[in-house]
Parts: structure tokens; C-alpha cells; sequence
């Protein structure tokens, strides 16, 4: 490779990193408030219809999802199949390896992140806090353990959509924020459910 393509991708790469590094108080603030206002609500539902001790509607996973969803909308992993796909399948995989495997806790959440990452790539809904999903199946309380394939319903999959409805909302305020990364409409709806164009 000539020197002078090779200075030329350091300055890409150099670029690239001095974007990501800009402080953007605009960029920051919907940040902010689309993650406050989607972890927000499924608290608030948690708190007023669950009992606090379990945090049943809120899991883990979920914050992990903000950071990509709400800090990281241009990201592949950041997408609405992805966000929505990743969690289910992982949900799924981890409730049905725990009705397999139920006493053998280290193999269970062993078999459902590994089972949950391979499928999520086959399906092509990459999201890394679904691994989380996947695990929380098989390690969360009790009551987790006992909803079954409710876990799927509830909590993970409305809660997921409760933050993709934030998202939309608060990724889409300004003309800086485009979520899905798509630019038309239907080009969206496409990118969204993995049709071709």
C-alpha cells in the first residue's frame, strides 16, 4: 500500500475519532432525555404495578439498551430489528435452555448466551445487551424463572417497546438525530423488518 493512501486513511480514522469525541450539549441533552424517559417509564410502571423487591418489569439488560439506542442511534446494533429481534430471541432461547436445563444453573446460562449470540447473527438482529436477556432467564429471581415464556411478553418485550417508542420520539427531535438510520419512510419500514429492497 502507497504511503500516500496510507496517510490518507489516518486522516479518515483520525477524523472519525475527533467526531466522536465533539461535545455536542444539544447531542448530550437527547441523550439524556431519551434514556431518562425510557428507563423512566418502565420504572414507573415497575414501581406502581410490581412489588419493588423484584423489579420484575425492569431488567437489567434494559440499560444496557439505552446506551445504544439513545447514545448510539447511527450504530447497526442501535437498529429497531435489532433492538426488538435480539431481545426476543435471546428471551425465548433463554426461558426455553432454563425449562431444559433447570438445576444446572452454569450450563443453562452458559448454553443460552452462547445458543442466543449464534442465533441473533443467523437472524441478523445482533444486539448485545440481549445476552443479558438470555442470561437474566436463567439467573434472575424466582419469579422470573416462574413467568416462563411470559418473560418473553412481559417483561422484555414490552418493555422494549416502550423504549423504541422513546426512541422514535427523542432521536428524532432534530434534524441532527435521524433513528432508524434510514432517510425515507419507506426505506425505514423496510430496514425496520429486514425486507429487501
Amino acid at each position: 500500500m502507497p504511503i500516500k493512501h496510507i496517510k490518507r486513511n489516518y486522516r479518515k480514522v483520525k477524523f472519525v475519532f475527533y467526531k466522536e469525541t465533539l461535545i455536542d450539549r444539544k447531542e448530550h441533552f437527547f441523550t439524556f432525555l431519551g434514556a431518562f424517559f425510557g428507563i423512566g417509564i418502565i420504572g414507573f410502571i415497575n414501581s406502581k404495578y410490581f412489588v419493588l423487591n423484584d423489579n420484575l418489569f425492569l431488567i437489567g439488560s434494559f440499560g444496557a439498551s439505552s446506551v445504544l439506542i439513545y447514545g448510539a442511534i447511527n450504530s447497526p446494533l442501535a437498529q429497531p430489528r435489532n433492538l426488538i429481534g435480539g431481545h426476543l430471541v435471546c428471551a425465548f432461547i433463554g426461558v426455553t435452555i432454563h425449562k431444559l436445563i433447570p438445576n444446572e444453573i452454569w450450563l443453562s446460562s452458559a448454553l443460552s448466551v452462547s445458543l442466543s449470540i449464534v442465533m441473533m447473527q443467523i437472524t441478523k438482529t445482533l444486539h448485545p445487551p440481549g445476552g443479558a436477556t438470555a442470561l437474566i432467564a436463567n439467573i434472575g429471581s424466582e419469579k422470573v424463572k416462574n413467568l416462563g415464556y411470559m418473560y418473553v411478553l412481559s417483561p422484555v418485550f414490552t418493555g422494549v417497546i416502550i423504549l423504541f417508542i422513546v426512541a422514535l420520539i427523542f432521536n428524532n427531535i432534530t434534524p441532527n438525530r435521524t433513528y432508524p438510520i434510514k432517510k425515507n419512510y419507506k426505506q425505514r419500514l423496510r430496514f425496520v423488518f429486514g425486507l429487501k429492497k
